[in-house]
This record gives structure tokens, C-alpha cells and sequence, in this order.
């Protein structure tokens, strides 16, 4: 019978504390902090480096297809 006392005293409670601070990184994680979100000078910044990119592969595809 003491296994069994034991086992729900002590193991139990900490199973739970541990899953409860598991839940809270990954809840932390999914949200990003303040300081880390982007501005709209950045976001215009970004899209138009992705748009220059994708013009300078095409060309490249366009060379590496055509001999």
C-alpha cells in the first residue's frame, strides 16, 4: 500500500508541475515578444527584396535552360 501512497503523493503532483511548465514555454513561444515584430519600413523592405530576388531567378532559370 505505501508504493501506492507514495506514488500519488509525490509523482503525481510532480507530473502535473511539470506538464503545466512545458504548456507555458510553448504557449510563450508561439507569441512573439513586442521588440520582435516587424515594422512597416521593414515588411515594405523584405517584399521588395523577395520580388527583386524572384525577377534575378528567373533570369537565372532562364540561362541555365536555354543553352
Amino acid at each position: 500500500m505505501f508504493p501506492w501512497l507514495i506514488f500519488g503523493v509525490v509523482a503525481v503532483p510532480l507530473l502535473l508541475v511539470g506538464f503545466m511548465a512545458t504548456r507555458r514555454k510553448t504557449d510563450a513561444g508561439e507569441h512573439p515578444a513586442s521588440g520582435e515584430t516587424l515594422t512597416e519600413k521593414e515588411l515594405s523592405e523584405a517584399e521588395a527584396y523577395e520580388e527583386k530576388w524572384h525577377e534575378e531567378d528567373k533570369e537565372r532559370y532562364r540561362e541555365e535552360r536555354l543553352p
